[in-house]
C-alpha cells in the first residue's frame, strides 16, 4: 500500500473564530500547498482514498490535494487524524481500507512526524514534516506492525525552488 502523508499548510493564527479545529488555511498556506502537490503528481501520486482529520485546515489542504491529484471520489473525515490521536489508532484506521491501493492521510503534527517514524518501523521519532510537507511510504499489507520504505519527501521550500 503507497501512503502519502500531507501535512495541513499554513494556517490562520490561533485565538480565531471557531477555535482551533475551525482555523483555516491561509492564502499563502493555499499557495505553498500547489507546487507540492504539483511534484507529487509528476512523482505520480494517484490516491485512491483521501482521509483527513475533521479539522477546517486538514479538511481544505485534501480538498487541494484532491483537486490536483485528479482525485474524484469522497474525502473522508476520521477522528484517528485528530491532532491528540496516536499513531497506532491511524494504523488501524488504513487497515480497515487495505483494499485501497493509494491512501493520502492530511492531518498535523506531531501525529504525523511520529505516524511516519512508526510506518518506517522506528522506536522513536525521526521524521519532522514541515508544514505543506507530502511524503510517500510504501508499506506492505499487514496485520502487525507495519516495516515501511520511505519512497520520497517533498517540502514547500525544495518544491518551490524546482530542486530535485
Amino acid at each position: 500500500m503507497e501512503i502519502y502523508i500531507l501535512r495541513h499548510g499554513i494556517a490562520e493564527v490561533r485565538g480565531t473564530a471557531g477555535g482551533d479545529a475551525g482555523r483555516r488555511l491561509t492564502e499563502a498556506g493555499k499557495e505553498k500547498l500547489r507546487p507540492v502537490l504539483a511534484r507529487a503528481r509528476e512523482a505520480k501520486a494517484a490516491p485512491s482514498l483521501i482521509l483527513s482529520s475533521p479539522y477546517a485546515r486538514a479538511v481544505e489542504t485534501a480538498e487541494i490535494a484532491a483537486e490536483e491529484l485528479g482525485y474524484r471520489g469522497a474525502i473522508l473525515r476520521t477522528d484517528a487524524l485528530l491532532p491528540s490521536s496516536s499513531a497506532q489508532a491511524v494504523w488501524r484506521e488504513l487497515r480497515e481500507h487495505r483494499d485501497q491501493a493509494a491512501i493520502l492521510l492530511a492531518g498535523h503534527e506531531p501525529l504525523l512526524s511520529e505516524l511516519a517514524s512508526y510506518l518506517l518501523g522506528a522506536s522513536r521519532v525521526l521524521v519532522s514534516i514541515k508544514k505543506g510537507a507530502m511524503l510517500r511510504i510504501d508499506v506492505e499489507e499487514s496485520d502487525r506492525e507495519p516495516s515501511g520504505v520511505l519512497q520520497w519527501l517533498i517540502t514547500p521550500r525544495l518544491a518551490s525552488t524546482g530542486g530535485g
